[in-house]
């Protein structure tokens, strides 16, 4: 079994055994620890709706079927790979396009002047381009990877993948960027 521990903190496994124990403070435990990362995740995947609504449906199936959980991966690549599943099936149901990553304008330009502000401005628009260009699998891959973090392994799990492929749409959608951002 895959033990995780944050900076001390109780692995997540030893939290889901007190949760199955009846300790419903280990399951809060395991929600503020991976709440904000599930978040940021379903931003940067397109969700801008209802996302705390989002967070809340994938520790409710999480905890539904934490009897499913065999602890071949970590608890939070399944958590993501939950959410991920409840996130295209919303899309499905709506039949809408997914949306690009909202990249917010920082609030710390202050000490740049006007034509500072302005050229970051404009490589944010060009960055945000060059990402809405990639195809629906190479956006998300570039995301797990890029803002998660997450290693070729991890993102292999949530997409649905191999390990191998997940290194491909990586390496083709970084090669895409480069390319539209020489453009």
């Amino acid at each position: 079994m895959t033990l995780e521990t944050r900076g001390g903190d109780e692995s997540d496994q030893r939290l889901i055994a007190r949760w199955r124990a009846g300790d419903s403070r280990a399951a809060s435990l395991l929600v503020s620890r991976h709440a904000d990362a599930l978040a940021r995740f379903a931003v940067s995947s397109g969700e801008r709706d209802e996302v705390e609504e989002l967070v809340q449906d994938t520790f409710v199936r999480a905890f539904g079927s934490l009897d499913a959980f065999r602890g071949e991966s970590s608890l939070r690549t399944w958590l993501f790979t939950i959410e991920r599943r409840l996130m295209l099936d919303r899309r499905r149901s709506e039949r809408r396009q997914k949306a690009m990553v909202s990249i917010e304008p920082s609030d710390a330009v202050t000490e740049f002047d006007a034509l500072d502000g302005l050229l970051a401005e404009e490589a944010e628009a060009r960055v945000k381009k060059a990402v809405t260009s990639l195809s629906p699998t190479q956006h998300e891959v570039f995301t797990l990877r890029v803002e998660q973090g997450f290693s070729y392994k991890e993102i292999a799990e949530v997409v649905g993948t191999t390990e191998g492929a997940a290194r491909v749409h990586y390496h083709n959608a970084m090669r895409a960027v480069k390319e539209f951002l020489n453009e």
